[in-house]
């Protein structure tokens, strides 16, 4: 599960595994696999990085187990 802030403020966890999609426009919404959509107040790039986090730690941090999560085409790593 990871913590993100709605626009009022309020907080809700959300099952990392069930994140369909993440996109800013420019507010970030978050689509879950149930068609269930929240908009954040964090940006895009940091619910990725909590999602990565949420799958190393739950994945094998340091046991040598990659997370089964890549980014593709991400334009910031090239």
């Amino acid at each position: 599960m990871i913590r993100v802030t709605r626009l009022d403020g309020t907080e809700l966890y959300l099952n990392a595994e069930f994140i369909q999609s993440v996109e800013s426009t420019p507010d970030t919404h978050v689509v879950l696999m149930n068609g269930h959509s929240y908009i954040v107040k964090e940006p895009d790039v940091e619910i990725v990085d909590r999602v990565m986090e949420y799958r190393h730690t739950a994945y094998g941090g340091g046991s040598g187990v990659k997370p089964p999560l890549k980014l593709l085409n991400d334009e910031k790593t090239g």
